[in-house]
């Protein structure tokens, strides 16, 4: 389903990534800022009576955190001001409706326009070349956003009616888009690399797993251009442990037991295209998956292409009779300690279904491909 190929990318947009790391707490009182060390925010929001509350509140790791809260008066206007521990972004909102992003850092002198009542596309902020960036990033995404919308009830209405040639159209001018769209924002970054909004967004709307090389490159520039960033932090610890199973790198080695008993390496079946599949009979996505799988597997296994799958089963019986019951009739390897099997370690899987595409020479090529997205990529391979 196209539905499941989106890109970390376009996580719906900045904003809505927003709204899903909310927290409810209560707001804290702002600290006044000294005239140039620290930041203020005028606004003037229309639609919004007296009385309304406007809230601010601080993008942390994982969630806001409220930092400040102000009134409108009667002319719609409030202000926040304070300082910051450092330079990042918060969130200016009246609900969860209708809420927005700027970048804020000491000495920041913002001015937030809007209609309070439809914030998120009508707002303007000036004053700050980072919270411009952002405004700009999401109108970018957003707009991406509605074209895959609209791509999306095509396909929808198009796989209603089975209309097969059709819905691979869509999808091709669907991947099209996401890929014009991903570029757009590289581009953006790469021109701002000064701008902790270009660290934020490597950070948290670059998938890694697509795109390592770019964030691998970004991130160097970073710790140069911003070494104290908070996101610059988050990059590096995130990008390391990827480091050794990166798209282009050499496959780490595994030597699990077949359901013979017998070690079957990976590097066994060099000189074919392999897709490590992670997996469990446990698991109800991946053996909703596996019929996919074995689709791939029928059209391309006489054309030089194999399946290593590795089971975090640790019951023995129930891992075999999901081999038979799911007709996976690939290789299979497995040393039943679930989770903490030594292949998942390895190659630091979080969740499952997971997948690895690796060419005759045993170097990662694609990773996570799935249904219609791992058919695409080994047609295009496998010519």
């Amino acid at each position: 389903m196209i539905q499941k190929m989106k890109s970390v990318v376009l996580i719906g947009a900045v904003l809505g990534m927003a709204n899903a790391c909310n927290k409810s707490t209560p707001p804290t009182t702002g600290t006044a800022a000294n005239a140039g060390t620290g930041y203020q925010v005028t606004g003037q929001f229309t639609n919004a009576p007296a009385g309304t509350k406007v809230y601010l509140a601080e993008l942390g790791d994982t969630q806001f955190i409220s930092r400040d809260t102000a009134t409108v008066d009667d002319k719609g206007q409030f202000k926040f001001t304070g300082t910051v521990p450092e330079a990042g972004l918060y969130q200016v909102k009246t609900n969860d409706q209708n809420q927005v992003l700027v970048a804020m850092a000491n000495g920041s002198s913002l001015a937030l326009t809007g209609d309070a009542q439809k914030l998120a596309e009508s707002y303007t902020v000036k004053g700050s070349p980072d919270s411009e960036m952002l405004q700009q990033l999401n109108r970018t995404m957003s707009q991406s956003k509605m074209q895959m919308g609209r791509l999306e009830q095509r396909y929808n209405q198009n796989a209603q009616a089975n209309r097969t040639d059709s819905m691979q159209v869509i999808e091709k001018q669907f991947y099209a888009l996401q890929a014009r769209g991903t570029e757009s924002i590289k581009t953006m970054v790469r021109q701002h690399p000064k701008s902790v909004v270009s660290s934020f967004v490597v950070a948290n709307l670059i998938n890694p797993d697509e795109q390592f090389a770019f964030a691998d490159s970004m991130t160097t520039v970073f710790k140069t251009a911003q070494p104290d960033s908070r996101y610059t932090k988050a990059l590096v610890a995130k990008l390391e442990p990827m480091r050794s199973t990166a798209v282009g790198v050499q496959a780490p080695e595994i030597n699990l037991a077949a359901p013979d008993g017998k070690a079957l390496p990976l590097s066994s079946l060099r000189g074919k295209y392999v897709l490590i599949d992670f997996w469990a009979s446990w698991c109800g996505p991946c053996r909703r998956e596996n019929p996919n799988v074995v689709k791939a597997y029928n059209k391309y296994k006489g054309k030089g292409f194999e399946i290593y799958g590795v089971s975090f089963d640790q019951d023995r019986d129930k891992w075999l009779k999901a081999i038979q019951a799911d007709g996976l009739t690939w290789k299979h390897v497995s040393d039943l300690k679930g989770w903490e099997s030594a292949a998942g370690q390895t190659y630091s899987i979080k969740s499952i279904p997971a997948s690895i595409l690796l060419d005759p020479q045993g170097r990662i090529i694609g990773k996570n491909l799935r249904g219609e997205a791992l058919e695409a990529k080994l047609a295009s391979v496998m010519k």
